[in-house]
């Protein structure tokens, strides 16, 4: 039995605990959350017995699909009995409480911290992503991690969501569509859009607390692009700051709050991968007016045909639906690797790969180190714009290149 204990009782905890809880229904017993920690004692109150407490925030989103849009989860939904302890002081958790691992939800500016406490307790560790405020911050924490022989996950999602393992499947497993060539991945004005602060939550426009959607964003489609296209080598990308002022609005369309921005709100990336793959990766919370979306969302081009949304079509016109291929065609054994006791969440699919890796004393697939190449692959977007040319990934992983983290690093000692 794994005892969690949760340090971050913010709006995306709702979706963690669907994942859990999606994980009990599947018949997998061998985990119990049994301490949350907030920085107000109300915010993890909510979270735990349903009927009783603090009423929970309402979602922040009503995008279908959106995680922030999760709500109304409880831990007495899935664990009954259980008598969770409430901090409000995260060292005190992971110190005192009866708990053998720790979920970090908390924002980028504490993950190192957190890192750092969880491991000198021999507690393993599941961090949000991005995985730190520099490279340098990400190292050691793989250091320590792996010093201990303690497991370290980041938690991302976009790697255990289906259409990732189709993908994935397709152009690396079968001959379909062909060899794969080219990546359109990218959206501007689909979310949070024209000037709204993201999900009520400041921080993530503040360039000193590792801001902006590269880094937010960013990270999710490198772990995408490197799982389906191979290991991004080099990138040549531009950033933006297009509303210097964000706001909160009530349901009246009123301005509620109001911040300065100085962390970028779009980017645009051009990639190229050791595979020969070569594409552009670009995302905006600006954007007025309406949305523009590459194909459904992205834009997979094979030797022998185009992948876009579920649906890909081959060179003769031949029109498939990508879900029906992947289970007609994939081996049986590498679905259930994929999509363990029937389980699609991806949240709750990261979780049983973290739960599985502490369980069988092996490396999780979403590592501390696979976190590491992702943040590298965001902040190489932020160097190739100051330092204006295609800069390589192992630029930023030597710390060749560092421009953009030595603020950063000053600040969080690590310079």
């Amino acid at each position: 039995m794994t005892r969690i204990g949760i340090v971050g009782c913010g709006r995306i905890l709702a979706a963690h605990l669907r994942g859990y809880r999606l994980l009990r229904e599947a018949g997998v017993d061998d985990f119990c959350i049994t301490a949350l920690c907030a920085r107000r004692e109300n915010d993890a109150r909510m979270y735990v017995t349903r009927g009783i407490g603090p009423p929970q925030r309402p979602a922040v989103s009503d995008v279908s699909g959106d995680p922030l849009a999760v709500c109304d989860e409880y831990l007495s939904d899935f664990q009954q009995g259980v008598d969770v302890q409430i901090y409000t002081d995260y060292q005190k958790m992971i110190a005192e409480a009866a708990i053998d691992a720790v979920n970090d939800f908390t924002l980028h500016t504490l993950h190192h911290q957190i890192a750092a406490v969880a491991f000198s307790h021999n507690k393993h560790l599941l961090t949000q992503k991005p995985l730190a405020v520099s490279i340098a911050a990400a190292r050691r924490m793989c250091d320590d991690a792996e010093a201990k022989e303690l497991i370290f996950g980041v938690f991302e999602n976009a790697r255990n969501k289906p259409a990732t393992r189709h993908l994935g499947w397709l152009f690396n497993e079968s001959d379909l569509c062909g060899r794969l060539q080219m990546v359109l991945l990218g959206s501007v004005g689909a979310w949070w859009a024209p000037d709204r602060i993201v999900a009520e939550t400041p921080w993530r426009h503040r360039k000193a607390d590792a801001g902006g959607i590269a880094l937010d964003l960013g990270v999710h489609q490198a772990n995408t692009i490197r799982y389906i296209a191979g290991e991004i080598t080099s990138v040549d990308a531009r950033t933006a700051v297009l509303e210097p002022t964000r706001k909160t609005l009530n349901k009246s369309d009123q301005v509620i709050g109001q911040i300065n921005c100085d962390a970028d709100d779009t980017f645009f990336a051009n990639f190229e991968t050791q595979q020969g793959v070569v594409g552009n990766i670009s995302a905006s919370w600006g954007g007025h007016g309406t949305k523009t979306l590459v194909g459904e969302g992205a834009v997979f081009y094979g030797s022998k045909g185009i992948v876009t949304g579920n649906q890909f079509t081959t060179d003769d016109g031949t029109e498939n639906d990508l879900a029906d291929a992947y289970n007609n065609h994939c081996k049986g054994q590498q679905i259930l690797q994929h999509f363990p006791l029937g389980i699609t969440d991806a949240f709750a699919l990261n979780q049983y790969d973290w739960l599985a890796a502490i369980r069988l004393r092996q490396e999780p697939e979403t590592s501390g180190r696979e976190g590491m190449q992702d943040l590298a692959v965001a902040f190489a977007i932020h160097e190739s714009d100051l330092a204006g040319r295609r800069v390589t990934v192992d630029e930023i992983l030597n710390g060749d290149l560092r421009k953009f983290q030595r603020p950063l690093e000053e600040r969080f000692g690590f310079s």
